[in-house]
Formats: structure tokens, C-alpha cells, sequence
């Protein structure tokens, strides 16, 4: 993402729009000209590659675009202390050294000397003499101008411009507190990630609405949990990028004005950024996989080859519970009957207990739970009694004509 002193916006009547870049032929040659720069110092140490960005920006209007795109491309770089010699190694021996004699130039180089001579075996494993400017060069490898470029991903021109879009977007969020996100209906099978990532970045949402309505996730933001912080605000910004991975969606977010900038109105007491999935940004995040598990994948595949009038769908709909919300793996469809499937394999005894705490208070009959023989329900503190007859017990390989023999039971009719 961009630090704070990169982003670059405009307030209209209290709506925050991020900067964006057109794929231009001289947006994309700027974009071409940067990723040369870091390819050509591979090999070199920051402080070069920071001099050679300098004058790519020297006498631009839009030198914060430059520095925003430099920015990015640095994270997709690696850096690191380069050379034959660890530089804390190198200046515990030479300030060791240094402690005695008079300071001047010659001691100085004697002191280098010394050092350069009772280091050399550990650098080079030959003999081979260190000479003053190598020793000098690890002396403060370490730090961060004088670290080496070692590796770099160079990404398409076009990607990096969608990355700074995406940067600008998330950018706004920093100061976000409150998120609200309206997922609507018939949308493919990618709540899993998103549930994923509000737990990977620390974020709480409450869930409301049904398969008909759509459903709405509330985020609260640092102003209600934290104060003045913006690491709540930081963890959302995070998570936009898994958002554009689910189609036909609503953004809205609530935002403390910046105080900071001359031109804000002082007269604003909220801003509000909204997106859509219609918007055209592009997530850098990898797409989920179609299962999550070789139990869901092998199950498919063997359904698949029945011969059946039910129809297996993976885009199944949040349930929200109170306290959380469940998301089954599969529906299992025929005509105006559905149920719902959810195979639950090899977790912790703390996963149990939250699992089946959810699919007890959601109040569903049309779930049908699957459970591998393997786990100990009683041990996690589950009472298998209080899902009855919709429990299937399975070892190893979940047998799909036991779920349909289920969900002819158990299958409710949609209204």
C-alpha cells in the first residue's frame, strides 16, 4: 500500500474520490521506465536506485505519482546486506580495534588493517587479503540506503497502474470507521475468502440479511474500537483487495476527515468513500480455489458421476447466526427443493466447538452436516444428538448417495 504523504484525492460534497491512473500511452511508459530502473539495479545498492528515481522526478507536477509507483515496485523488490562479510560482525571487530590508540587518519587505517587482516578467512575462505573499500563497504551494509537490490519481480506496466489505483483506493480506507458491504445475490462461491481475510487482518463484522435481500457486513473502524488510531483502518484497506474477488457488490465507508491539509473544509465532520464492483479495480490477491479441501474437491468429483436429479452448486449463501455466521459448502438442488451441505473434516477441538456452536444456533433443518469418524465430537465438547438424523458419518471418503438419501428427508421447498 501507500503511506499517508503519497495519497492523492478530492472531496466533493463530502465524497472522497482516490486518484486514479488512465491507462495512457505516457502513464504506461512512465510505468515502463520506473520497472527499468529497478531491473537495471538489480545488483545495487538502494541509495543508487534512490538517486536515479530522484531525477526521473526532478521537474514533474506529478512527481508524488512517480514516488507512489516507485514505492510500489520497491515492495515487490528485495533487499538486503550484500557482500562477504556480516556488517555486524565487521563493526563489533573494528570498534573493538578502534578502542585503543589515539584517534587520526593512520590510526584509522591501521585500525581497518587489522581488521581487514582477522577477517579475511571468515570472508573469503581463501586467504584471499580484504582490501579497505570492501571492509568499508560492510562496515554499514545493514542500513537501509546501503542495502543491495538482490531480487525483483517486474510486473506488466498495466498491472502496476491497477496496483496504484488499488493503493489509492485502499489508501482511503486508512481512516475509515465503518465499512459496509452489501453482497447481493447469485454471486460465485467467494464469501469463504472474504470470512478468511476479516479474520487474517483482526476485522469484526455483523451480518444481516437473507438469500432474497442480500447480504449486508458491517465493519466498525478504529473511531468506535481505538480512538484516534488507524490500525483498524489499516487491517480494511488490507482487505479490500479479497472484496474484489466477489462479484456484484456494494462498498460504503465512513471516514474522519483529514485535518492535516489546507484545503479540507474545517466545517466537514465526515467524509464517505463508496465503490462498487463496478468500479474496474483489479485485486493483486490470488483468486480462491473452487474447494477448499480434498474432502469438498473429491466429493464433487464423485457426485458428479451419479446420475441424479439433484444438482450440486457451489455458490451457496452467508447464514448468518447469532454471534458469527456459516457459510455451507454446498447446496444441493432439485427443482424448488434445496438443501444445504456442509463436510467438516480434520480441525482443531476449537474449530469443533465454534463449527457446530454456529450450525446449532443458526436453527437450520435443511443442513445436513458431514462428519469424518476421525474426530471426536465429544471430546471438542459436541453433542451429536442435537443434529439428529441430518448427520452423516463418513470414513475417509464421504459416500455422496448417503447426503442424497438425506436430502430427500430433509430438503425444504424455496418460496
Amino acid at each position: 500500500m501507500l503511506p499517508t504523504e503519497l495519497l492523492l484525492f478530492r472531496v466533493k460534497a463530502g465524497l472522497v474520490e482516490p486518484r486514479r491512473l488512465k491507462p495512457t500511452p505516457q502513464n504506461l511508459a512512465l510505468a515502463e521506465t520506473l520497472i527499468a530502473a529497478f531491473e537495471a539495479h538489480v545488483g545495487k545498492r538502494r541509495c543508487d536506485l534512490d538517486e536515479e528515481l530522484r531525477a526521473l522526478e526532478a521537474g514533474r507536477q506529478d512527481f508524488k505519482v512517480v514516488r507512489g509507483l516507485a514505492h510500489l515496485l520497491s515492495n515487490l523488490g528485495t533487499f538486503e546486506a550484500s557482500g562477504p562479510l556480516e556488517p555486524g560482525t565487521v563493526r563489533s571487530r573494528v570498534f573493538e580495534l578502534a578502542q585503543t590508540g589515539v584517534p587520526s587518519r593512520r590510526h584509522t587505517a591501521q585500525v581497518l588493517e587489522q581488521a581487514a587482516r582477522s577477517l579475511t578467512a571468515q570472508a573469503t575462505g581463501s586467504g584471499r587479503p580484504l582490501n579497505a573499500d570492501e571492509l568499508l563497504g560492510a562496515l554499514y551494509a545493514d542500513l537501509p540506503d546501503q542495502q543491495t537490490l538482490v531480487a525483483f519481480e517486474p510486473p506488466a506496466p498495466l498491472e502496476l497502474i491497477h496496483r496504484y489505483d488499488l493503493a489509492q483506493a485502499q489508501g482511503t480506507l486508512y481512516r475509515a470507521y465503518e465499512l459496509v458491504i452489501t453482497a447481493r445475490r447469485n454471486e460465485p462461491a467467494r464469501y469463504k475468502q472474504l470470512l478468511k481475510y476479516l479474520k487474517f487482518f483482526g476485522l469484526m463484522a455483523t451480518v444481516e440479511g437473507d438469500a432474497n435481500l442480500g447480504f449486508t457486513l458491517t465493519l466498525d473502524g478504529p473511531a468506535s474500537l481505538f480512538g484516534g488510531t488507524t490500525r483498524y483502518g489499516l487491517g480494511m484497506a488490507k482487505f479490500l483487495p479479497a472484496l474484489l474477488h466477489v462479484t456484484k457488490w456494494d462498498l460504503s465507508a465512513s471516514l474522519k476527515p483529514r485535518r492535516d491539509l489546507a484545503w479540507v473544509d474545517p466545517a466537514d465532520t465526515e467524509w464517505s468513500f463508496q465503490l462498487t464492483s463496478e468500479d474496474g479495480y483489479v485485486s493483486h490477491y490470488a483468486p480462491p480455489q473452487e474447494h477448499d479441501s480434498a474432502l469438498e474437491s473429491g466429493f464433487a468429483e464423485r457426485f458428479a458421476k451419479l446420475e441424479t436429479p439433484w444438482q450440486l452448486e457451489r455458490e451457496v449463501d452467508l447464514v448468518p447466526v447469532p454471534g458469527g455466521v456459516i457459510l455451507p459448502d454446498f447446496r444441493l438442488v432439485n427443482g424448488d427443493r434445496s438443501v444445504l451441505v456442509e463436510i467438516v473434516g480434520y480441525w482443531r477441538p476449537e474449530y469443533l466447538r465454534k463449527k457446530f456452536e454456529l450450525l446449532r444456533k443458526a436453527g437450520r433443518t435443511d443442513v445436513i452436516v458431514c462428519v469424518s469418524e476421525r474426530l471426536n465430537l465429544e471430546r471438542a465438547g459436541v453433542n451429536p444428538a442435537d443434529f439428529g438424523e441430518r448427520l452423516v458419518w463418513f470414513k475417509g471418503v464421504l459416500n455422496p448417495k448417503e447426503v442424497l438419501a438425506l436430502a430427500e428427508r430433509h430438503a425444504v421447498t424455496e418460496t
